[in-house]
């Protein structure tokens, strides 16, 4: 499976911004997808998932703020991002996974490039 995110990019605080991923290869042996994000210094940590039925998880620091969301004809998830704040700048990860839902990062099988989110004050 590969995953390719696109969307990143600078954006002012209170702005939006989306992303996009596209996973190709084996993506009928996906199930879960999602998004993580890591700030220079810091772990990367959740932003958000969605199951292949679409039921979204979001970690609490953006609930509200961002939406995921998923086309399975296309094999791809969205990320809306919407009133952003300067500490939502870091890389952006897309990630897949088969099996069982999960929040936990380290359940994530298969990772895109990152694409960055920079948000100024």
């Amino acid at each position: 499976v590969q995953l390719q995110a696109s969307g990143g990019g600078l954006a002012q605080a209170g702005g939006s911004l989306n992303l996009t991923c596209v996973a190709s290869g084996s993506i009928t042996s996906i199930d879960d997808m999602g998004w993580f994000r890591q700030a220079p210094g810091k772990e990367r940590e959740l932003v958000a998932t969605i199951s292949r039925s679409g039921t979204p998880n979001y970690a609490h620091s953006v609930k509200g703020r961002f939406t995921i969301s998923r086309n399975n004809a296309e094999n791809t998830v969205y990320l809306q991002m919407h009133s952003l704040k300067p500490e939502d700048t870091a890389a952006y990860y897309c990630a897949a996974k088969r099996g069982a839902p999960s929040t936990s990062r380290d359940a994530y099988e298969y990772w895109g490039q990152g694409t960055q989110v920079t948000v100024s004050s």
